[in-house]
């Protein structure tokens, strides 16, 4: 078994260097590994962005740690503050529009968002889920495709709309799942699979955003 990504959806150049950088806001929850994967990318050149302001709803997170290293701001917006979830996006729209930020990219966001957050991004709001979708969407996707004894399972970076994980598909890779695979070493091999289409979908969207009319 190889750690090379089978791709299903085109695969992105990488090379536009034309274009201004493209500017990020990331919202993470967790450990921040998809968040490093697209701060790396930028970092060797292969992706023309610039991360503006991570915002995570959990403190003490390894994300927050990654994003500090790096020099970029965190913003903690705990959403058992806010008594609906359109006034946590609300916060969100605020402080992604104060950063100036272009595309919201959701690595590892643990939360449903509301149309509030959808309208202020139309079609710049992104998300990486661990299935082929629509295939096992919502939580839990490596525990389904085990259930389901799938022999092919993967990730998908989609755009963001009111229904959870749904929206049009921009980059999927698969990965074949092994007959001793625990969801411990199915997960190891798809969040590798992720870290690579996720900087490779943030470029096609980019380069889209750059030529509406392509």
């Amino acid at each position: 078994m190889t750690d090379t990504p089978s791709l299903i959806s085109p695969t992105p150049t990488l090379s536009n260097k034309d274009r201004p950088p493209l500017i990020l806001g990331v919202m993470a929850s967790g450990s921040g590994s998809n968040f490093e994967a697209v701060a790396r990318s930028i970092e060797c050149g292969s992706l023309n962005a610039k991360i503006a302001v991570l915002i995570h709803n959990k403190a003490g997170i390894k994300a927050i740690d990654r994003a500090q290293q790096r020099g970029i701001p965190t913003v903690f917006l705990d959403h058992r503050n806010y008594p609906t979830r359109e006034e946590l996006d609300r916060s969100i729209v605020a402080t992604f529009q104060a950063h100036q930020v272009e595309c919201v990219v959701m690595a590892g966001w643990m939360r449903v968002i509301t149309q509030v957050l959808i309208d202020a991004f139309v079609d710049r709001v992104i998300n990486i889920h661990p299935s082929l979708l629509p295939s096992f969407p919502g939580i839990h996707s490596i525990d389904q495709a085990l259930a389901a004894r799938v022999k092919i399972t993967g990730c998908t970076v989609h755009l963001v709309s009111l229904e959870v994980d749904s929206g049009p598909i921009l980059v999927q890779s698969a990965v074949p799942v092994l007959p001793d695979d625990t969801a411990e070493t199915l997960h190891a091999r798809v969040q590798i699979q992720e870290h690579f289409i996720l900087p490779q979908a943030i470029d096609l969207l980019a380069d889209r955003n750059s030529h509406p009319e392509g």
